[in-house]
């Protein structure tokens, strides 16, 4: 397991490292492990000469409406997990076989969709279409079907509210499953790449994946500065990954996914 970790690691050891790099020293015979001159020169041109700071304001508006959206999926699933109304067991077929369709499939209806709304090369557009996510609606139904209904109508004799059950009885029970998917929402939306560059054609909605993808067309030959633009992009998911990692092992356990 340790060679094996190691052989994983050289990838992202040599991308850290060579973002600290001169340009001149990341293609030196032989290679070094450790910057001899070591800067952070690569990192300062990324939000001088490129609009970084553009493109980290725009993932950093997506992941915080992809947590609004996580309410929003955390109320559906609550709802098919306790509450019975006409068509629950349809929906829930039809919600589960969304997750079988390839995103690629429904790019192009949600695209006319929203360029019939006007929302096309907007924020919104781009927002919007992640809100909704079946996979994080089955794992709030899954796990939100443990809680027992005695202490929800106990709560309602009580006289509280339905929102108040809510937020106030069952967001602090699920934190388990909030935690899971707060990570996985998080990563999701750092990573937020092809619908931003599908539906935005004006550069100052891109997100940190797309303006990635530029560095890499624009300085193509500059591999320092693309190690120091793919570090700024992969350092956060490790570290977020490396410290939450069994909340999602747990997460996933406790959702029925054994």
């Amino acid at each position: 397991m340790l060679i094996g970790g190691i052989l994983v690691s050289i990838p992202f050891i040599w991308m850290i490292s060579s973002s600290f790099k001169p340009e001149s020293e990341v293609l030196a015979i032989p290679p070094t492990i450790i910057p001899d001159n070591p800067t952070i020169e690569n990192y300062i041109n990324l939000f001088t000469n490129m609009n970084f700071a553009v493109y980290l304001r725009n993932t950093i508006i997506i992941v915080l409406f992809s947590f609004l959206g996580l309410l929003f999926n955390a109320m559906a699933g609550y709802g098919f997990a306790k509450y019975d109304f006409n068509g629950k067991e349809k929906l829930f077929y039809v919600v589960l076989a969304t997750m079988m369709i390839p995103g690629q499939v429904t790019m192009i209806p949600v695209y006319l969709i929203l360029n019939y709304m006007g929302l096309t090369n907007t924020m919104a557009g781009i927002i919007l279409p992640g809100l909704a996510v079946a996979f994080s609606i089955f794992l709030f139904r899954q796990f939100m079907t443990t809680i027992p209904n005695d202490l929800l109508e106990a709560a309602r004799l009580d006289g509280a509210g339905e929102f108040f059950i809510f937020f106030r009885l069952v967001m602090p029970i699920a934190k388990p499953i909030f935690a899971v998917q707060g990570i996985l929402t998080f990563i999701a939306g750092w990573n937020s790449f092809l619908w931003p560059l599908i539906i935005a054609n004006d550069e100052s909605l891109y997100t940190l994946s797309v303006g990635l993808s530029l560095l890499q067309g624009q300085y193509a030959n500059n591999y320092a500065l693309q190690m120091a633009g793919a570090a700024f992009m992969v350092v956060p998911i490790i570290i977020i990954f490396a410290f939450f990692q069994k909340y999602i092992v747990e997460g996933f356990t406790m959702s029925g996914l054994k």
